[in-house]
């Protein structure tokens, strides 16, 4: 279903195009994350990918990867915390920053999880040429980095 907005033709293209991209992405992302525990969040899963891939990160780093508020942040890593996944530590070089990082339960957690969650997504994208994918890639970059 496109837009019923009824106004110039660039604005309706657009409109119709972000529609699209809206609900192929909703669509994709609550596909792909049928294999998270039911509580285990999207972002927390964000959290736990970004800190085994990148390694050890400060709140604000995370935030600004996960592109989320700052607050927003502080409550999910104080649950993924709770759930023994991570553990915060003050930067020993600048007491002001908080340091997150997997705990070993966290490491094993993640590794486990994130080949299934690989799974989903390659599965998900299949539909798609190689080229295609690297167009789709291409196109979404140019839309996130312009502002």
């Amino acid at each position: 279903m496109g837009t019923r907005h009824r106004g110039a033709i660039e604005e309706i293209n657009a409109l119709n195009a972000f529609i699209k991209l809206q609900r192929a992405s909703e669509s994709v992302s609550a596909r792909v994350h049928t294999v998270l525990p039911e509580d285990l969040t999207i972002t927390q899963f964000g959290v736990l990918d970004a800190l085994h891939h990148i390694g050890p990160l400060c709140q604000s780093e995370l935030a600004e990867k996960l592109l989320k508020s700052g607050g927003n942040l502080t409550l999910v890593v104080d649950n993924l915390e709770k759930a023994g996944h991570v553990q915060r530590e003050r930067d020993p070089a600048d007491r002001r920053f908080v340091v997150v990082k997997l705990t070993p339960k966290g490491l094993a957690f993640i590794a486990a999880l994130f080949p299934k969650v690989v799974a989903n997504v390659t599965r998900e994208m299949a539909v798609l040429s190689s080229t295609e994918l690297s167009d789709l890639g291409r196109l979404c970059k140019k839309i996130g980095r312009q502002g």
